[in-house]
């Protein structure tokens, strides 16, 4: 999997928070002690145990199947915003058999467009939420699309983590007017095609207006159009249409010129500059984004990652399968051989006769042991290390957590099944368990002597 955006590991870091501080602290010794050895500040450290905590749980996977959706979400409300531009073309000029009340056609156009602008305009200024209902509709899409159960708490993260430096505001606004732009240049292009297959006659009514008004608010509005090249009518041509639609071509085409240039500066225009404008402060903010590590969920942790302690236990449930083992980059060279027996009792003599160059970590019967090997091989990782084990006890879920945290920080690692003491025969059934296990980590098996191999690395 591809690395992290810092937004993503933000995000991911927000989303154990949230569930951490629902379902209670999560089983994170292995985080923790790989996040300490990462180093770096507080927050560096919590984001590092937050991507381990992810991997581990599927979290990091459920994010890519959010965006997935996040994306089909968008694609679904820009397919609607195309259809409902164009709907707005074909209400405005109807289908050529009536003339065409310029006004009415303007406000077809315009008129929600500019309602809803304004209204963004004032929840901005008055620090509303304008938009937060089309946001709920994406999010809610986004999380239905994903259909990972996973992915409950990224949409909730998303929210507080943008919420706090008031990003969400130029998130939706991007979203918005960057919608608004697709259906009004779908409503542009249907204009433009109806323009140019029909005839359309240009008309304007009214019972309690004069003609002069009609005349003044025509010019004002082509005003700005007509330094961008758009036809105006002039006052005959605005007169003579108050009575009857005129079949004069050059009236027509200075009426469908004025309708598109003040489709184009008045709704096009402002809604571009918009998205840009917020598309910029989304950047702008989403850069200077960090962690607050004051809120209770990241404080908690500062004893557990900044000091040299932890508390060890299982805090959580079981998981549905054991991690495949990986080994990381070692922040020290792995040079080195270490033996390590895993719960060996009295009928196992140890340690065997080892080579010199090869360390005996001893027997692991304690956490307090486990711990302490642990933590020395995080920070000085073997290349080779064989894990010895009883075969003739059942590879448990305790067993099986603790080689690949011992696996995952070494180079090499295999593990020994130790032959039964004399007078005594393995069980096939949990011998064979053992390998189904061991395979499912992904870990080689030696049922022989293995320490040639520690020693020199040959086979």
């Amino acid at each position: 999997m591809s690395a992290p955006t810092p937004l993503h590991t933000l995000w991911l870091s927000e989303a154990i928070r949230l569930r951490e501080e629902q379902a209670g602290p999560l089983e994170d010794l292995e985080a923790n002690r790989r996040a300490r050895q990462h180093g770096g500040d507080l927050a560096a450290r919590i984001e590092h145990r937050a991507l381990i905590l992810a991997d581990r749980d599927g979290q990091r996977e459920a994010l890519r199947h959010w965006l997935q959706g996040a994306r089909l979400a968008i694609l679904l409300l820009a397919v609607l915003a195309v259809f409902s531009g164009a709907g707005l073309a074909f209400a405005a000029l109807g289908d050529g058999q009536q003339p065409v009340n310029v006004f009415w056609a303007l406000g077809s156009l315009l008129g929600l467009n500019i309602i809803l602008l304004l209204s963004w305009l004032l929840g901005l200024v008055a620090a509303g939420g304008h938009g937060a209902v089309l946001g709920r509709l994406w999010l809610w899409l986004s999380e239905k699309l994903a259909r990972d159960a996973q992915a409950v708490h990224l949409a909730p993260a998303l929210v507080l983590l943008l919420q706090r430096r008031r990003l969400n505001r130029w998130a939706l606004g991007t979203l918005v007017h960057g919608l608004w732009l697709l259906a009004l240049l779908s409503a542009l292009a249907v204009l433009l095609l109806l323009l140019a297959t029909r005839r359309y006659g240009f008309v304007w009514e009214t019972t309690i207006l004069g003609a002069d008004t009609f005349i003044s608010l025509t010019q004002t509005l082509g005003a700005l159009p007509a330094l961008l090249g758009f036809s105006v009518p002039d006052i005959d041509m605005i007169r003579a249409s108050g009575d009857q639609a005129t079949n004069v071509e050059g009236a027509r085409q200075a009426w469908a010129g004025w309708l598109v240039g003040v489709l184009l500066v008045y709704g096009i225009g402002p809604r571009l500059l918009l998205a840009a404008f917020c598309q910029w402060r989304w950047r702008l903010g989403r850069a200077r984004l960090t962690l607050d590590t004051t809120l209770p969920g990241y404080s908690q942790l500062r004893e557990r990652l900044m000091p040299s302690s932890e508390r060890l236990g299982v805090r959580d449930e079981a998981p549905d399968a054991l991690p495949q083992v990986t080994t990381a980059p070692a922040s020290e060279p792995s040079d080195g051989a270490v033996l390590v027996g895993l719960e060996l009792d009295g009928q196992h003599p140890w340690p065997p006769t080892l080579a010199s160059g090869i360390q005996d970590a001893g027997v692991l019967d304690s956490r307090e042991s486990r711990q302490r090997l642990l933590e020395q091989m995080t920070r000085f990782p073997p290349a080779r290390l064989v894990i010895a084990c009883d075969p003739r006890r059942s590879p448990d879920r305790g067993s099986l957590g603790l080689i690949a945290e011992l696996a995952r920080c070494a180079t090499v690692t295999r593990v020994w099944l130790l032959p039964a003491p004399p007078g005594q025969v393995l069980d096939p059934q949990r011998l064979g368990d053992w390998r189904t296990s061991l395979a499912a980590l992904g870990l080689a098996i030696d049922e022989s002597t293995p320490l040639y191999w520690l020693e020199t690395g040959d086979e």
